[in-house]
Protein backbone atom coordinates (compact mmCIF):
# COMPACT_ATOMS: atom_id res chain seq x y z
CA UNK A 1 0.00 0.00 0.00
CA UNK A 2 2.79 2.03 0.64
CA UNK A 3 4.51 1.60 -2.62
CA UNK A 4 1.27 2.47 -3.81
CA UNK A 5 0.67 6.37 -2.22
CA UNK A 6 4.18 6.91 -3.15
CA UNK A 7 4.08 6.14 -6.62
CA UNK A 8 1.06 8.47 -6.77
CA UNK A 9 2.46 11.50 -4.71
CA UNK A 10 6.07 11.00 -6.86
CA UNK A 11 3.75 11.41 -9.86
CA UNK A 12 2.45 14.82 -8.15
CA UNK A 13 -0.86 13.64 -7.89
CA UNK A 14 -2.87 13.96 -3.92
CA UNK A 15 -3.68 10.82 -2.56
CA UNK A 16 -7.00 9.75 -2.82
CA UNK A 17 -8.76 6.47 -1.56
CA UNK A 18 -10.34 6.53 -5.07
CA UNK A 19 -6.82 6.83 -7.23
CA UNK A 20 -5.48 3.82 -4.50
CA UNK A 21 -8.35 1.63 -5.57
CA UNK A 22 -8.08 2.15 -9.12
CA UNK A 23 -4.32 1.86 -8.81
CA UNK A 24 -4.72 -1.53 -7.33
CA UNK A 25 -7.90 -2.95 -9.61
CA UNK A 26 -5.38 -2.40 -12.44
CA UNK A 27 -2.45 -3.82 -10.89
CA UNK A 28 -4.79 -6.75 -10.56
CA UNK A 29 -6.21 -6.61 -14.31
CA UNK A 30 -3.14 -6.06 -15.81
CA UNK A 31 -5.09 -4.39 -18.99
CA UNK A 32 -8.17 -2.74 -18.73
CA UNK A 33 -10.37 -0.15 -20.24
CA UNK A 34 -12.18 2.26 -17.76
CA UNK A 35 -15.79 -0.06 -17.29
CA UNK A 36 -12.97 -2.92 -16.17
CA UNK A 37 -11.71 -1.23 -13.41
CA UNK A 38 -15.36 -0.14 -12.24
CA UNK A 39 -16.48 -3.50 -12.07
CA UNK A 40 -13.69 -4.54 -10.63
CA UNK A 41 -13.49 -1.42 -7.45
CA UNK A 42 -17.84 -1.53 -7.59
CA UNK A 43 -17.84 -3.81 -4.18
CA UNK A 44 -15.75 -1.31 -2.29
CA UNK A 45 -16.22 1.86 -4.32
CA UNK A 46 -19.93 1.96 -5.31
CA UNK A 47 -20.20 5.65 -6.10
CA UNK A 48 -16.99 5.42 -8.22
CA UNK A 49 -18.54 6.23 -11.39
CA UNK A 50 -16.78 5.71 -15.11
CA UNK A 51 -15.86 9.22 -15.91
CA UNK A 52 -14.35 9.88 -12.75
CA UNK A 53 -12.30 6.25 -13.22
CA UNK A 54 -11.71 7.59 -16.68
CA UNK A 55 -9.79 10.92 -15.30
CA UNK A 56 -8.01 8.79 -12.51
CA UNK A 57 -6.44 6.55 -15.32
CA UNK A 58 -5.66 9.86 -17.95
CA UNK A 59 -4.05 11.43 -14.46
CA UNK A 60 -2.14 8.56 -14.49
CA UNK A 61 -1.37 7.96 -18.12
CA UNK A 62 0.09 11.95 -18.56
CA UNK A 63 2.41 11.70 -15.09
CA UNK A 64 3.39 8.47 -16.22
CA UNK A 65 2.22 5.32 -13.98
CA UNK A 66 0.35 4.07 -16.98
CA UNK A 67 0.11 3.65 -20.21
CA UNK A 68 -2.70 3.93 -22.84
CA UNK A 69 -3.79 1.51 -25.43
CA UNK A 70 -6.29 1.98 -27.76
CA UNK A 71 -8.67 -1.63 -28.48
CA UNK A 72 -9.80 -2.95 -31.16
CA UNK A 73 -12.79 -1.83 -30.55
CA UNK A 74 -11.98 1.48 -30.62
CA UNK A 75 -12.40 1.20 -26.71
CA UNK A 76 -9.88 3.01 -24.76
CA UNK A 77 -7.51 0.75 -22.14
CA UNK A 78 -4.90 1.38 -19.92
CA UNK A 79 -1.97 -1.00 -19.10
CA UNK A 80 -0.77 -0.81 -15.57
CA UNK A 81 3.25 -1.72 -17.07
CA UNK A 82 4.89 1.54 -18.85
CA UNK A 83 8.42 0.00 -20.14
CA UNK A 84 8.66 -0.33 -23.84
CA UNK A 85 6.72 -3.73 -25.22
CA UNK A 86 4.55 -5.40 -27.83
CA UNK A 87 0.93 -6.58 -26.92
CA UNK A 88 -1.08 -9.52 -28.16
CA UNK A 89 -4.36 -9.07 -28.34
CA UNK A 90 -7.06 -12.46 -28.33
CA UNK A 91 -10.24 -11.45 -29.91
CA UNK A 92 -11.75 -14.58 -28.67
CA UNK A 93 -11.04 -13.28 -24.76
CA UNK A 94 -10.84 -9.64 -25.23
CA UNK A 95 -7.94 -9.75 -23.28
CA UNK A 96 -4.48 -8.27 -23.64
CA UNK A 97 -0.87 -10.42 -23.17
CA UNK A 98 2.80 -8.19 -23.13
CA UNK A 99 4.46 -9.57 -25.33
CA UNK A 100 8.43 -8.70 -24.58
CA UNK A 101 10.48 -9.16 -27.95
CA UNK A 102 13.84 -6.64 -28.24
CA UNK A 103 14.35 -8.36 -31.92
CA UNK A 104 11.31 -7.80 -33.32
CA UNK A 105 11.43 -3.53 -32.00
CA UNK A 106 14.97 -3.63 -33.04
CA UNK A 107 13.81 -4.89 -36.59
CA UNK A 108 10.77 -2.32 -36.93
CA UNK A 109 12.88 0.67 -35.88
CA UNK A 110 15.89 -0.36 -38.11
CA UNK A 111 13.21 -0.88 -40.93
CA UNK A 112 11.77 2.94 -40.21
CA UNK A 113 14.68 4.51 -39.87
CA UNK A 114 15.55 2.48 -43.42
CA UNK A 115 12.66 3.81 -44.92
CA UNK A 116 14.56 7.64 -43.96
CA UNK A 117 10.42 9.31 -43.52
CA UNK A 118 11.40 12.84 -43.55
CA UNK A 119 11.22 14.41 -40.37
CA UNK A 120 10.59 11.42 -38.42
CA UNK A 121 12.62 9.62 -35.86
CA UNK A 122 11.38 6.22 -34.47
CA UNK A 123 11.79 6.79 -30.37
CA UNK A 124 9.60 3.64 -29.19
CA UNK A 125 7.24 0.98 -30.70
CA UNK A 126 3.79 0.16 -29.24
CA UNK A 127 2.64 -2.61 -31.34
CA UNK A 128 -0.70 -4.24 -30.83
CA UNK A 129 -1.12 -8.37 -32.47
CA UNK A 130 -4.39 -9.50 -33.04
CA UNK A 131 -5.20 -13.44 -33.20
CA UNK A 132 -6.67 -15.79 -30.66
CA UNK A 133 -4.97 -17.74 -28.04
CA UNK A 134 -5.78 -21.80 -28.67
Amino acid sequence: MEKIKELIRAAGLKVTPQRIAVYQAMLKLGHASPDMVVAEVAANHPTLTVATVYNILESFEKNGILSRLSGPDVKMYFDVSTHQHCHLYCSKTQKYLDYKDPELEHILVDYLIDKKIEGFKPTCIDLNIRGEIQ
